[in-house]
């Protein structure tokens, strides 16, 4: 079969940027990047001259978001900028009729998320977004386990993200504030698990919470969440979410049903049956939860990329749509008003 090889502009030079062009390198078969775009022209050139190595393909500097959108060759743009520029750089290509595969968050709240699929649906245009969690060998027997049915009722959901991050982390302009990030752990960090455990759970119904910023931190957002999660299929829970716990260990999803619990740990896992028996599936790897963010290999977005490209071929579904991924957007919207009002909020479904 004959693969249409889709042409792709990188928007944004930051730190998983990288992940990108690694991702776009050793998938040339089913993508070509065309070019990238940064504001700091160095920062690109330093990519381009990294990703033209790899495949002996010329990569260029775009030097403005309406030089892609006009660009004839671009099927889709991969958005790696932080969230408060987000809107400004989606409508121009939104306008040229490109599809957008979007890093996490959409936007920095759920109103602003919400808005942003809104656009992207109005015009036609197909909105991917990054959550690569799901693409996982392990993230994807478990789906296939609870769809199975022989779990049982789920009835206890565990969320726990223990991460660090040191100040200087913190120290780049806006990051850790609500007017660039949104917000602090839950939208930068966690959102990741909480994507993936919603993808697996279900949705929530109400949430009680407390969001603090520890004195380990000098940051305007939260680095500490707890949270009381009651999801819509009677099930209860609990959400812990942090970057102030040194030295950083694997996010985890634990899942309590009548029959068995399940256990996401580091890209494996466990599966413990009530009749004893035990399970393990998938490989343990680096997640970013320690001191070095990118800490992790670049094979779960290649596996995002490579998925975007055969969607927009029709030979796909896509694994994360901007509607989907509203969920996570939309509980920790939930959490953070729980957390300010001192009361249960309920979470819009």
């Amino acid at each position: 079969m004959t693969i249409q090889r889709k042409e792709v502009a990188l928007i944004g030079a930051g730190m998983v940027a990288v992940s990108h062009v690694n991702s776009c390198v050793d998938a040339n078969e089913v993508v070509r990047l065309k070019g990238i775009l940064s504001r700091s022209g160095d920062s690109a050139r330093a990519l381009v001259q990294e990703c033209s190595d790899g495949t002996g393909e010329d990569v260029i500097v775009y030097n403005s978001i309406n030089e892609i959108a006009s660009d004839p060759d671009v099927d889709f743009a991969i958005v790696a900028t932080p969230p408060n520029v987000r809107a400004e750089v989606i409508k121009p290509l939104i306008a040229a009729g490109k599809h957008i595969l979007l890093e996490k968050p959409i936007g920095r709240t759920a109103e602003e998320s919400q808005a942003i699929v809104d656009m992207c649906h109005d015009a036609g245009v197909t909105l991917g977004i990054v959550f690569q969690h799901r693409t996982k060998h392990a993230s994807k027997a478990a789906a296939a386990l609870i769809k199975g049915g022989k779990l049982g009722e789920l009835g206890v959901v565990e969320f726990n993200i223990p991460w660090w991050r040191a100040q200087d982390y913190y120290e780049e302009l806006g990051r850790g504030t609500y007017t660039r990030d949104g917000g602090g752990v839950l939208i930068s960090q966690a959102i990741h698990t909480i994507d993936l455990g919603l993808s697996l759970t279900g949705p929530v119904r109400a949430v009680t919470a407390m969001a603090k910023t520890s004195r380990l931190h000098n940051m305007e957002a939260e680095d500490f969440v707890v949270a009381g999660l009651e999801f819509a299929n009677g099930a209860v829970g609990s959400l812990t979410a942090s970057t102030a716990s040194f030295p950083g260990r694997a996010e985890s999803i634990t899942l309590h049903f009548s029959a068995a619990s399940l256990l996401l740990e580091g890209g494996v896992l466990t599966v413990t049956w009530r009749d004893g028996t035990r399970e393990v599936l998938g490989e343990a790897g680096g997640t970013g939860g320690g001191a070095d963010p990118m800490a992790f290999s670049h094979a779960s977005h290649q596996a995002i990329i490579e998925n975007f490209a055969h969607a927009l071929n029709g030979e796909a579904e896509l694994y994360v749509s901007g509607a989907r991924a509203m969920a996570a957007h939309t509980l920790i919207d939930a959490i953070l008003r729980a957390a300010r009002t001192g009361t249960k909020q309920e979470v819009g479904i």
